[in-house]
């Protein structure tokens, strides 16, 4: 992903978090996916193990998006944290746009 990307992507989830779209922390997030709310996960690269034991194999099984390019301070900074392992984002339409940047960097051409 480039910088350009990664920089709209947490526009986008910042918006998201403001509109009260988007859940933050690994318990919200897997409380939202448990109730079929979450439509794309960023899940930080850098989180602890044990955040991301409890997160991806749930986020896999329910055939959730998820995104692993941010860090736990890049995501806590978007939410107003110091750092966060985790925002689901349960607006499909927020999800929608958020994917579009995600995969424009997976076709562009080299």
């Amino acid at each position: 992903m480039t910088e350009e990307q990664a920089r709209r992507v947490l526009g986008l989830v910042g918006l998201g978090l403001r509109a009260r779209t988007a859940v933050v922390g690994t318990a919200q997030v897997r409380a939202a996916v448990r109730q079929g709310q979450v439509k794309i996960a960023l899940v930080a690269g850098d989180a602890a193990a044990n955040s991301r034991d409890k997160l991806l194999p749930l986020l896999r099984a329910r055939r959730v998006r998820v995104v692993e390019d941010f860090s736990a301070s890049q995501l806590g900074a978007v939410a107003g944290r110091g750092q966060t392992a985790a925002i689901g984002v349960v607006d499909p339409s927020l999800a929608k746009g958020i994917l579009g940047v995600v995969d424009a960097g997976l076709t562009r051409p080299a």
